[in-house]
C-alpha cells in the first residue's frame, strides 16, 4: 500500500467522517467494529484509533473503550481563541510570499467548496476546513501546520456540538477576499480579513448546544470505509 500504512488510510477515513460530521461526538468506536468494517485486525483498527487520539479527536475510556472526542464548551472557545492568535501568524507569514501557483491552488479549493455548499453535500464543510489547514502548510513551518491542523479539525467536534444550525454557512467569499489580500501583499488586510472571518464562523457561532443524530456509528463507518476501497 504505497507510503501510507493501513492503520493510517483508516484514520483519514474516521477523520473524514468526523470532521464532514457523520460521526457525532461522543460515538462510540469499538475496535472490533472498526476492524471489521474496514477489514483489518483488532490491532490494526486500535492503532487507526491512536492516530486520531493524539489529535484529540477520539478519546479512549477506561472500560468503555474509544469514541469520539466531545470537548466541553469552555475548551472550545479557548480552542477557537488560541485558533484566532494562530491563523494571524498564517496569514503574517504568507503575506507577499505565495506564488501565482500557490494562489491558484486556493482559488480552486474555494471553486471546490462552492460546488459542495451549493448542492448541500456533507463534504463542504470539510473542505472550507481545509481551506485553513493549506494555508498553514503553504507557510513551510511543520510545526505551525501541524498545530493548526490539529485545531481546524478539533473545531469540527466543537461546532457540531455547540454550533448554532447554519454554522457551516462559511463565507466563501471571505475566502476570496483574503487570498486577493495576500495576492496584494496587504499584511493588514489579510490579518483583518482572516480575524473577522474566524470569529464570525467560530466564536459567534457558539449558543450552548443542540441535539445529536440517530444514525448508528457502524452504518457511516461502512459507508465511509466504501469511500475508502
Amino acid at each position: 500500500m504505497e507510503e501510507r500504512t493501513r492503520a493510517e488510510v483508516i484514520a483519514q477515513a474516521l477523520r473524514k467522517a468526523i470532521i464532514e460530521q457523520a460521526l457525532e461526538p461522543g460515538a462510540k468506536l469499538p475496535e472490533d467494529v472498526v476492524g471489521d468494517t474496514f477489514g483489518v485486525s483488532r490491532t490494526v483498527a486500535r492503532r487507526a484509533l491512536e492516530l486520531l487520539a493524539a489529535e484529540e479527536l477520539v478519546e479512549f475510556r477506561p472500560r468503555r473503550g474509544a469514541a469520539v472526542s466531545r470537548p466541553t464548551l469552555a475548551e472550545g472557545r479557548d480552542l477557537f481563541a488560541v485558533r484566532i492568535d494562530l491563523e494571524r501568524v498564517v496569514v503574517r507569514r504568507l503575506t507577499g510570499r505565495l506564488e501565482e501557483d500557490q494562489l491558484a491552488t486556493l482559488a480552486r479549493m474555494v471553486e471546490h467548496e462552492h460546488h459542495a455548499h451549493h448542492h448541500g453535500r456533507p463534504e463542504y464543510i470539510r473542505l472550507a476546513a481545509e481551506f485553513h489547514v493549506v494555508l498553514g502548510e503553504m507557510t513551510g513551518s511543520l510545526v505551525l501546520s501541524r498545530l493548526l491542523a490539529q485545531l481546524v479539525w478539533r473545531s469540527a467536534l466543537v461546532l457540531r456540538l455547540y454550533g448554532r444550525p447554519r454554522w457551516d454557512s462559511c463565507n466563501l467569499q471571505e475566502h476570496l477576499d483574503l487570498i486577493e489580500a495576500l495576492r496584494a501583499s496587504d499584511a493588514a488586510a489579510a490579518e483583518a480579513l482572516m480575524t473577522t472571518h474566524l470569529e464570525s464562523v467560530l466564536l459567534r457561532g457558539l449558543d450552548g448546544g443542540k441535539a445529536g443524530g440517530a444514525e448508528e456509528p457502524g452504518d457511516i463507518l461502512r459507508r465511509y470505509a466504501r469511500a475508502d476501497s
